[in-house]
């Protein structure tokens, strides 16, 4: 997925997973993915997709300080 935030690309086919966070199974309407993504220029950013009833009902990407890189990390160990 590519999204644009403030005149920068973000795309995860080319920034490298840091981690991937899956609750519930494939398939699940509950379910969803967080995964944390480093660009080339070295910003962070959050993709989320889940099922129709999860908190991430459609696929996005969020933009992430190092602060917040830091404790997403923490609280996903």
């Amino acid at each position: 997925m590519q999204k644009v935030i403030c005149k920068k690309v973000y795309d995860t086919e080319t920034s490298t997973l840091i981690k991937k966070v899956t609750f519930g199974n494939f398939g699940d309407p509950n379910g969803y993915e967080e995964s944390l993504y480093q660009t080339e220029s070295g910003s962070y950013f959050l993709y989320t997709n889940g099922g129709e009833s999860s908190k991430y009902t459609k696929e996005n990407i969020t933009r992430m300080s190092a602060e917040k890189k830091d404790a997403w990390l923490k609280d996903h160990e």
